[in-house]
């Protein structure tokens, strides 16, 4: 998008009106990933009479222009794609796509619960009471409000209110019937415990040491303190280190194992690959499902015809200027994506060989400047898109930070800093892991200048313990 938008805000408001539209939708299609894009573009097929794909030719007549690009529309054949497009292109039957393109909408986790708990061998009035508790149960499958509230709940659900031991033999049975082990806890270490219980009856001997340390050394595990859980316990330190391996087996959030969110495939928008023969990278844009739009001739003559009346006309020609819109916003998002790829594939090739350790600073407003469009634009173009490279799939957004010089390996970014104080921390000796002061010396070794405070923010960012905690026995 050439323009920069700030001029706009000083016309006149009849050319504002005109304009708003235009920008808002280059603008949204900018910013569409590609399922997305389909899903617009099927839309606008369906609510604008002026619009149609142009119909692909005849395999045999087709022009492959970008050999590569034709080879990714066609390898690409995602079934999220929309069934309209899908017909037109290889004449599927679109109803059994749709079907197929329905996605199975998972029970939540309540529902499932509920389903089991049906099956449950209780009194009906502690079935009812059991209902309108698991409707109190969290995403990670914990039973955490007060006896009070739970009460206050149940008052509201049964219009009876339960006396405190009813309650607990409730909590008890759902914790009994409901599957996986561990729902319906009033705490995390409760939780531990049921799986525990469910588990000893296969190894006794192991899994009593997991119960007596969650029931009675929580912290001390948490805090790493093994030879303190020793002596307290009297359970020797292999034994200690065998049962902490075991609790492996346990999971701190039961309810995320039955209401898990389907995750979506990532699909790309754009790709890099290495040409042999030229030897450089090159870049293409994934067109998915979307063929050629056009406009319709039909319309367009019939906006031309002498006879139409001036209703029908203007009516028609509304239409073309929206079909048109539409079809230039998808052109600009395609040559702009192009021209940003491109520029991460010439500035991160150090990346695209060798790997995270070797991202560079790629800051959006240089792209923005190098391509002479706003940074706003760049932005939009980079959100929520997934490039296809020869080391895998990325966010796009990946590939743009600021950060900071090395005196050996030249500018790095702060991602590939990122990189390299990982692989010194999976390096390090785990009976003497590294202070945040060690690690950033390591780090200056390789010429990287950074402050221990930063070392602590990255480590946080990457999930990494403190040393303490990083500590093996």
């Amino acid at each position: 998008m050439g323009m920069r938008f700030e001029t706009g805000q000083y016309l006149h408001t009849g050319q504002q009106l005109t304009l708003a539209p235009r920008i808002i939708q280059t603008m949204e299609i900018m910013q569409l990933p590609l399922p997305a894009l389909e899903e617009k573009i099927e839309q606008e097929l369906e609510s604008n009479i002026a619009l149609e794909l142009e119909e692909p030719e005849q395999p045999e007549e087709v022009e492959v222009e970008d050999e590569k690009e034709d080879e990714y529309e066609i390898d690409e054949d995602y079934s999220d794609s929309s069934p309209k497009l899908a017909s037109s292109i290889d004449g599927r039957d679109p109803k059994l796509d749709a079907m197929a393109n329905i996605r199975s909408r998972q029970d939540s986790l309540s529902e499932q619960l509920l389903h089991q708990w049906s099956f449950a061998e209780v009194e009906e009035r502690e079935l009812t009471i059991g209902k309108s508790l698991i409707g109190c149960i969290d995403a990670d499958g914990f039973l955490t409000i007060t006896v009070k509230e739970m009460t206050q709940q149940v008052l509201e659900d049964t219009s009876e209110s339960p006396s405190i031991p009813l309650l607990e033999s409730v909590i008890a049975n759902l914790q009994k019937w409901l599957d996986p082990p561990g729902i319906a806890a009033r705490s995390l270490q409760e939780s531990l415990l049921i799986q525990v219980a469910s588990f000893v009856a296969d190894n006794p001997t192991s899994w009593n040491d997991v119960g007596v340390l969650i029931e009675n050394h929580l912290d001390d595990l948490i805090a790493n303190k093994l030879p303190k859980i020793s002596s307290k316990s009297g359970i020797g330190i292999e034994r200690v280190k065998a049962a902490i391996e075991q609790m492996h087996e346990l999971t701190l959030s039961p309810g995320r194992l039955l209401a898990t969110e389907r995750v979506l495939p990532v699909i790309p928008d754009a790709f890099i690959e290495f040409d042999e023969g030229a030897n450089e990278y090159i870049v293409g844009i994934c067109n998915g499902k979307l063929p050629p739009l056009r406009i319709s001739t039909t319309y367009e003559s019939m906006a031309k015809d002498k006879e139409s009346d001036e209703i029908t006309k203007q009516f028609i020609q509304r239409n073309i200027n929206a079909a048109r819109w539409i079809i230039e916003a998808v052109g600009q998002r395609k040559v702009t994506l192009k021209n940003i790829v491109q520029i991460v594939a010439q500035r991160q090739s150090d990346f695209l060989e060798q790997g995270d350790a070797f991202l560079r600073p790629l800051p959006m407003v240089e792209v923005s400047d190098m391509l002479g469009i706003h940074v706003a634009t760049v932005s939009r173009a980079v959100a929520d898109k997934w490039v296809q490279t020869p080391r895998g799939i990325f966010p796009l957004r990946r590939f743009f930070s600021g950060g900071t010089a090395s005196n050996s390996d030249g500018d790095m970014s702060w991602e590939a800093v990122k990189s390299r104080l990982q692989q010194i921390v999976d390096d390090e000796n785990k009976q003497k892991p590294l202070s945040d002061e060690e690690l950033a010396k390591k780090l200056r070794e390789q010429g990287i200048e950074i402050a221990r405070r930063t070392i602590v923010k990255y480590r946080q960012q990457l999930g990494i313990a403190a040393a303490r905690l990083r500590r093996e026995y």
